[in-house]
């Protein structure tokens, strides 16, 4: 069995280092065994979070997309920046409307039940985004996501990676290593309990 796995960044900003981050977690988990597939924010673009907006129009059709997106897979990372010591308004804006989604095509739909996420930071600063996670956290957690308990924070991120975008320090390798492997086995593990 294969895990499927999502994966997407909080940012995007040209050269990002959450998009360095995400590219570095997709070849990982693509190392690891797992089916990835890597999208960006940008392609599901989002009127700020409304509920006069919702209640005038419904929830916007790129919600429902992102939310199929999620759904379809057996979990998802997010590699995210900070923004004063919390989430980045983008990524925000995506979860809290995905939370809103309810119905695809007229059938009950909820596409945070039953998944699994892994979460990564990075800053150029030395504690390399890590205060951001805390509130990312307690989001996903909210909308009854299961987040493993390790998490990889890339810290003086603008030094972290090479010219082939793979970390320098072994230490940030390892801890990506165990990021995928705990998220690709607990992935597979909840996915095996809804298979009849």
């Amino acid at each position: 069995m294969t895990a499927r796995i999502l994966v997407f960044a909080g940012s995007l900003r040209n050269g990002a280092f959450s998009i360095r981050t995400a590219d570095a977690a997709t070849r990982e988990l693509a190392l690891q065994g797992a089916e990835v597939t890597r999208i960006s924010l940008g392609d599901y673009p989002l009127p700020i979070m409304d509920e006069n907006l919702e209640k005038e129009h419904g929830v916007p059709e790129n919600a429902v997309k992102l939310g199929r997106q999620i759904a379809a897979h057996d979990g998802f990372l997010i590699a995210s920046p900070e923004y004063n010591s919390s989430i980045p308004p983008l990524l925000k804006n995506a979860l809290d409307w995905v939370s809103r989604v309810r119905k695809d095509n007229g059938r009950p739909f909820k596409p945070y039940a039953g998944k699994v996420a892994a979460l990564c930071s990075s800053s150029d600063g030395n504690f390399g985004g890590l205060r951001g996670l805390y509130h990312l956290r307690s989001v996903l957690m909210n909308c009854q996501v299961e987040i493993i308990t390790p998490q990889c924070s890339v810290a003086r991120a603008s030094e972290a990676f090479d010219e082939n975008g793979d970390f320098r320090e072994e230490r940030l390798r390892h801890s990506m290593e165990n990021v995928v492997r705990t998220l690709i086995e607990r992935a597979l593990m909840l996915s095996a309990r809804k298979d009849p």
